[in-house]
């Protein structure tokens, strides 16, 4: 067996281990027997780490939207679903996954933490509010709709202005109680659970510029800042360097970028001034990785801003996050910030947007939906139905759900005198998506230090373990090494890293990746390449390893198409199609070197069904034609940075 083999087998079976879910407890000994001190467990620490899935993006009882859509589980019944458990959705439907995660964090909106579950209690004095009647008399779909667009207009607010509705003494319960869950369920070795809440603050038209709050260990503020304290990002980063002065650790990651408008990725702060290095250092500080992917769309790119990927048009939201209201792309999406950040670093000397990436859940529901034949949507009670969520026609005087989140018609017809469908929100969302990590062990410390260096990745949801080095002495011969990871290491640089120049030399690069056994397997590996060029930005997708024995062409730098098929009647897939696994070592044909550019691997599974195709094969009726009936899940990893 040659070494690279033996290196991906150490790799497949520490992803494995990595994946596997913990035995179940022994029995709990006699009394006597309990009184007897035992050693604290060894932890397992691999030089060359270990792949992790985790979400870190998740809502239960105390997010005041999620109490609304009829969600009653708890941190701890999050915690419980994350490690393989059962939870049953406010519907009534059990959610399972097929696989547990490695880590999670419960990540409750801080703007009114806790507080809706007091005001349905009549017997408090909250519960004695207008606005708690008000809240408590919604029972369909429609009306928790109306009210939670009602909530709406009193979240935008500050402290100074005066709120009947907000109680701090509730709000340090509830943040009390999420933080002792987190302890409760922190099981070093085994599982990780990560103390974080959602920072929800957004433009005065719904520009979205949520960010989750993550900490690194047990110390934790004694209140979230949230937007009750400021809507300026900014503002939440002096608030975060402030802990950080008091030995409390945490970054903040933003999500929805797609949903910004323009905002989240803009070329001068908030006050419209120009980005200096304080700013860039800052927020690199703060913010080192982004979630590209969620339930709420992918924000890797979009088809008018990459119209030469043709992969771009991949789980699009076209609308802002609670909002009708169109947003625009530019300024929205990943890979142009990563451009951008470059044109400013050529120009100016600064790059705010030098960060990685992680994917999460997004889940109103405690629990994350990322299979699509297993699909249970976002929002609890207003998108339980393939009726309210536009994958099935809506029977004959059903009314449509698309009212809920800021308006919109009841119902449309897609294709000419075709049925009609609901024309909500939840006809763009998607099963997606997990944060994953390499690192040394299944601790909050390991995870939470890759999550700086950022050596993180980000699939729509299956559990594709991903590598990519880049260095100077990585070429073929790396693959004779005896230990192929560990001379990568000694060699480049991992995901997340900069590369330095060294004089003309071309780096190299080493990409892998291997399937979930769970679903469809891989059809391709790429890199995507960006820079800036006569001040100019660049991109150029590459595909570096092929399945099914194809070549890239030197020419197009395609592989041939592998054929593989999807029988939309059954959503039965190729079963002799795809790799297991693939890997390449690449070098960049348009390298140029002093040329700034970044590099990151994207992998691509071969078709399946989309969850919204599931949908209508059980419903018994045809898919709807204006979405897309299949769906290429994928992986996205960090980029490296070559850096003149």
């Amino acid at each position: 067996m040659n070494a690279l083999k033996t290196a991906l087998i150490l790799v497949i079976a520490t992803t494995l281990a990595a994946c596997s879910q913990p035995e179940e407890p022994p029995e709990a000994p006699a009394a006597e027997e309990a009184a007897t001190p035992t050693a604290p467990p060894v932890i397992e620490s691999n030089p060359n780490r270990n792949p992790y899935f985790g979400d870190l993006h998740v809502h239960t009882v105390y997010s005041f939207d999620a109490f609304l859509f009829g969600t009653r589980a708890t941190p701890d019944d999050a915690y419980a679903f994350a490690k393989g458990g059962a939870l049953t959705h406010a519907a009534g439907i059990e959610m399972k996954m097929k696989k547990p995660l490695d880590f999670q964090a419960v990540t409750d909106h801080a703007t009114y933490l806790g507080m809706l579950p007091v005001m349905f209690d009549e017997s408090t004095e909250l519960g004695q509010l207008p606005i708690s009647a008000e809240l408590r008399a919604a029972e369909t779909p429609e009306e928790i709709g109306e009210a939670f667009e009602s909530m709406l207009p009193r979240i935008g607010g500050t402290l100074e202005e005066p709120d009947d509705m907000l109680d701090l003494d509730v709000v340090g319960s509830a943040w009390g109680k999420i933080i002792e869950s987190a302890e409760r369920n922190n099981a070093p070795g085994e599982f990780t659970a990560f103390i974080g809440y959602e920072y929800t603050t957004s433009g005065p038209d719904f520009e979205n510029l949520h960010r989750n709050v993550i900490f690194r260990g047990s110390e934790a503020p004694d209140i979230p800042f949230s937007r009750l304290d400021s809507l300026n990002p900014e503002d939440a980063w002096d608030w975060m360097d402030g802990l950080r002065d008091r030995g409390i650790e945490a970054l903040a990651i933003p999500h929805n970028s797609n949903g910004s408008n323009g905002w989240m990725f803009e070329k001068t702060n908030q006050a419209g001034e120009p980005i200096d290095a304080a700013y860039a250092e800052q927020r690199m500080r703060n913010e080192p990785l982004v979630e590209i992917t969620q339930v709420k769309g992918t924000s890797d790119t979009h088809p008018l801003l990459s119209p030469n990927d043709e992969w771009a048009d991949f789980e699009i939201m076209p609308v802002r996050v609670a909002s009708p209201l169109e947003s625009q792309p530019q300024g929205s999406y990943v890979r142009e910030a990563w451009l951008n950040g470059l044109a400013m670093e050529d120009a100016e000397g600064v790059n705010p947007y030098r960060f990685g990436v992680i994917g999460s859940s997004d889940t109103h529901n405690a629990a994350g939906s990322f299979e699509e034949d297993n699909y249970w949507s976002k929002t609890g009670l207003l998108d339980a139905t393939p009726e309210m969520r536009g994958s099935v026609p809506l029977d004959e005087g059903e009314v449509g759900s698309s009212s809920i989140f800021g308006g919109g018609s009841t119902d449309e017809e897609p294709v000419g005198d075709g049925p009609r469908y609901s024309d909500g929100p939840a006809q763009y969302w998607g099963a997606s998506g997990l944060a994953a990590v390499w690192a040394e062990s299944n601790t909050r410390e390991a995870i939470y230090d890759a999550f700086r260096r950022k050596e993180t990745f980000a699939t729509s949801g299956p559990h594709i373990p991903v590598r990519f080095f880049a260095g100077y002495g990585i070429d073929a011969a790396l693959l004779e090494a005896e230990d192929v990871i560990a001379a990568a290491y000694a060699t480049g640089v991992p995901m997340g890293g900069d590369l330095i120049a060294d004089g003309e030399a071309a780096p190299g690069f080493f990409v892998w990746a291997m399937r979930d056994s769970d679903t469809a397997p891989l059809q391709r590996l790429q890199v995507i390449k960006g820079w800036v060029e006569d001040g100019q930005p660049n991109e150029r997708v590459f595909d570096v390893a092929c399945s099914d024995g194809g070549a890239v062409d030197p020419e197009t730098h395609r592989c041939p198409d592998n054929g593989a098929a999807v029988d939309l009647a059954t959503c039965a897939i190729s079963g002799d199609k795809g790799a297991a696994e693939l890997s390449a070592v690449w070098q960049d044909p348009t390298f140029t070197p002093g040329q700034r550019a970044f590099y990151y691997v994207r992998a691509l599974e071969n078709p399946k069904c989309r969850w919204s195709t599931w949908d209508a094969i059980r419903a018994g009726v045809a898919p709807r034609e204006d979405m897309h009936a299949t769906i290429q899940d994928r992986a996205w990893s960090s980029p490296i940075w070559y850096m003149p």
